[in-house]
Parts: C-alpha cells; sequence; structure tokens
C-alpha cells in the first residue's frame, strides 16, 4: 500500500521539522520525506491548509475492557482514539479483573489485534489485585506485552512496595507510574478542598493529599536511581516539588491532563457531576500552575486519563457520581482552541507533548516521529476548521464530558495508522 500526502506542513518539533512536504507511506513505514515527491500510489491526500504531525500517544485511558464493557470497550474507545487523534494508547489496569497476569494483558491485545483502529498497548498493575501487598509478576507481564505498570485508581500507599516496584521496573527498564493519593487525607473528599467545597458544604480532598505522595515518589526515585512518572498532576505544590527534583537531577516524569490545564473548582458551582473528577480540579492559581509547567518543560506530557462512565453512574448526583472525564475524543481540539488559540501554549509544545515526550517515556523508538523508516502513524489537523461535540458525533460509548455540546476552532481532520487511514471513518482503506 502507497500513501502519498501532499503539500502539508509538517511539524515535528521533535525531530525539528517544519516545513512544506510531501510524505510517501509504504507498507505501514515513512518511505520518503521531500519537498516534492512525484510517483505512482494508490491514494494521495492533498494536504495543503492542513498540519501534518506525528500520531498522538496517550499514555493514560481506561478502556473498561473486560469487566466494565457497559462504559467503554477497546472498540468503541479505540474508535474515540481515532476520532480525537491518537494512534497510540494505553489502556491501565484497573478492569475485572485486574490486568496483573499474562493471561489478561494477552486478552486485551488479542481484542485489540482483532477490533482496534489504533494500537493499544497494556499498562499492567504493580500490584496484584491492584490491593497494594504483593507485588505483580513485573517480568511475566513484560514479557507478555505490557509497555508500564501502575496501579492507577489506587496509590501504591505501602512505601517498602513502591520501592521494590522502582527496583523491580529498574531493571527491565519500564516505566513505572503512580497515581499520587494520600488515601487518609483524601477519604471521603468530593471536591478540591477549599472556598467552593466550603460554599456547597462538601468534604474536600486537600491538595497535600497529592503532594505528600509526589514528595515520597521523588525521595525514592532519588533513592533508587530509577525514574517514577507522576500522573494526572493537579496542585501548584506538586509543581513546585517536580521543578525542585528537576534541578536536583532526581529522574522523575510527569503529566497532566486537559480538564486539569482548562478548567477550575468554580465549574463545581452548579454541582454538575460531570465534573466531579480524582484529583479534582482546583483553583485558578493551579491551573496555572500546571500550564507553567507545560510550558517549561518540568510536565512533558500532556494525557487524557480518559475515564468513561454511563450516564446512568454519572447522574446520580455529585455525591454519588463516579469520579471522571471522558477524554479521547476533547482533548485537541478544546487544547487547540483553548490554550493555543488563547497564546497561552505554543502550538509546537502541544504537539511534542502528545508525541515526542509520550514516546521518549515508553520507549517506543519507531513512533511518536517524522522520520523516514517510523512507523507511519500521523495526524492531520486542519486549525481553519471547527470541532462540534455532540452525542450524534461521540464514538465513545459515554458521554460524561464537560465539553458536550461545546464548537472548539480546529479539527482533527484525519488520524493514519500504519499508513491506513482510520478517521474519518469512511475513508478506511
Amino acid at each position: 500500500m502507497k500513501l502519498l500526502i501532499k503539500k502539508g506542513r509538517v511539524l515535528d518539533p521533535g525531530q525539528k521539522i517544519d516545513g512544506r512536504f510531501d510524505l510517501l507511506l509504504v507498507d505501514g513505514l515513512i518511505a520518503e520525506i521531500k519537498p516534492e515527491i512525484a510517483t505512482e500510489v494508490d491514494r494521495t491526500i492533498q494536504a495543503e491548509g492542513w498540519l501534518v504531525v506525528p500520531g498522538f500517544i496517550d499514555l493514560h485511558v481506561h478502556l473498561r475492557e473486560p469487566g466494565y464493557e457497559h462504559k467503554e470497550t477497546i472498540a468503541s474507545g479505540s474508535r474515540a482514539a481515532a476520532r480525537g487523534g491518537f494512534t497510540t494508547i494505553c489502556c491501565m489496569p484497573n478492569t475485572n479483573p485486574v490486568a496483573d497476569s499474562p493471561a489478561v494483558i494477552n486478552f486485551i491485545q488479542e481484542k485489540a489485534a482483532k477490533e482496534a483502529l489504533v494500537n493499544v498497548l497494556p499498562v499492567a498493575a504493580v500490584s496484584l489485585g491492584q490491593k497494594g501487598q504483593e507485588l505483580a509478576p513485573f517480568q511475566e507481564l513484560k514479557a507478555a506485552g505490557a509497555v508500564a505498570f501502575s496501579d492507577d485508581g489506587q496509590p501504591v500507599g505501602n512505601s517498602a512496595l513502591m520501592r521494590r516496584a522502582m527496583e523491580e521496573a529498574s531493571q527491565l527498564e519500564a516505566l513505572l507510574v503512580d497515581h499520587c493519593e494520600e488515601k487518609s487525607l483524601a477519604a471521603g473528599g468530593i471536591i478540591n478542598e477549599g472556598r467552593v467545597s466550603r460554599e456547597l458544604n462538601l468534604p474536600g480532598i486537600p491538595a497535600a493529599a497529592e503532594e505528600i505522595m509526589v514528595a515520597r515518589d521523588i525521595i525514592l526515585a532519588r533513592d533508587t536511581g530509577w525514574p517514577v512518572h507522576l500522573a494526572h498532576l493537579s496542585a501548584a505544590g506538586s509543581v513546585e516539588l517536580l521543578a525542585w527534583a528537576r534541578a536536583s537531577g532526581i529522574p522523575v516524569s510527569a503529566e497532566v491532563t486537559p480538564h486539569h490545564l482548562l478548567l477550575t473548582e468554580d465549574v463545581l458551582l452548579d454541582r454538575d457531576p460531570v465534573y466531579k473528577v480524582n484529583p479534582p480540579l482546583r483553583t485558578e492559581a493551579d491551573r496555572l500552575a500546571l500550564v507553567r509547567a507545560l510550558q517549561e518543560g518540568w510536565i512533558e506530557v500532556i494525557a487524557t486519563d480518559h475515564a468513561p462512565h454511563s450516564e446512568q453512574e454519572k447522574s446520580q448526583g455529585l455525591e454519588k457520581a463516579p469520579f471522571g472525564i471522558n477524554g479521547l475524543e476533547t482533548a485537541v481540539p478544546s487544547l487547540l482552541d483553548r490554550l493555543v488559540g488563547n497564546d497561552q501554549l505554543p502550538l509546537e509544545r502541544l504537539i511534542e507533548a502528545l508525541t515526542a515526550a509520550p514516546a521518549r517515556l515508553l520507549r517506543l523508538k519507531d513512533r511518536g516521529m517524522i522520520k523516514t523508516g517510523a512507523r507511519a502513524d500521523l495526524t492531520l489537523l486542519d486549525l481553519g476548521g471547527t470541532t462540534l461535540l455532540t452525542r450524534e458525533t461521540f464514538q465513545s460509548k459515554s458521554y460524561n464530558t464537560p465539553f458536550l455540546n461545546s464548537r472548539f476552532n480546529g479539527r482533527v481532520a484525519m488520524t493514519i495508522v500504519a499508513g491506513r487511514v482510520v478517521y474519518p471513518f469512511n475513508e478506511n482503506k
């Protein structure tokens, strides 16, 4: 299969490419990158006026399968990813059964091979059953295909177990991702502890619950010498700790979600459970600290923490509704509009945080880049277009997003995986 992309603006900050080029894709790989390519191909895509970037990589999604297929499946989540411009997604292990055995990792891979439109990479649990008591079999899980380890949804609360997990990850050169939450402080909390929780008379989750675990993980990374990746940071204090770790040469990385970059606790004043997420939406000062950390590169990665829930579950009211926001289809257009469009984040930094940075952390040497010989995973953006997010256009099984019925400037025009157009869906070839 030969596919030629003509006259697009090719932008890859990781490879320091920004210019008008043609791309020739042959049998799933990038074969040529030149100002002009003239050859016989199976299909030509006229990309003039579009931005051609490496396929987006999301290292933090919840696909819910096996066990919670009423929320999402590997098939529906991959369609949502394709529509959102993501060519590779990493699914977290808090399924039923938990992804703590080679059998579950194999199930995910086999299901993805049959049904997924994009690359689905499984993340295995740190502890058996995500109970935080006994390490999962890291070596067997990696051999089965796990690309990282995390108990996401739960922190690894036992510091001795976390230290052993770091040592195991070090031997396997694997990414270790921690959900930073000190459970005794966060217990019973519903939203951020602060002005809004007091006004609504609701139990809060203090920023300290996150900051304490961030500090612990940084100290353990210092002592073991092996990196830890801090999931979904939300607090300015966490950013300060991260900056200290970077200045001290401690191996640590971090991610931030689109909703923490764009929203604050104030949206919860009307008690809409669609905004209920863990860690919670915090203050404007926290949001600005996260944006600055992303600008400066202290936070390398944007990850959606795509957490779909059924309408019935999310309609139970703020106190009873589960935590989580659906993010795969909303991330790119919302960030293009509200961060890049408002000059809060350079376009190049957004692209890097969604491509080269997660690829580097996951040690994916053939993707997240536009380079001869690399996988032909690409996303084409129409910065002059618009995105309307409605129930009718949504591909996820769930609609728990605060951006439903929103219109954003900028759209994903096309998603290409291994040289094959997977979005728009009617152009699959």
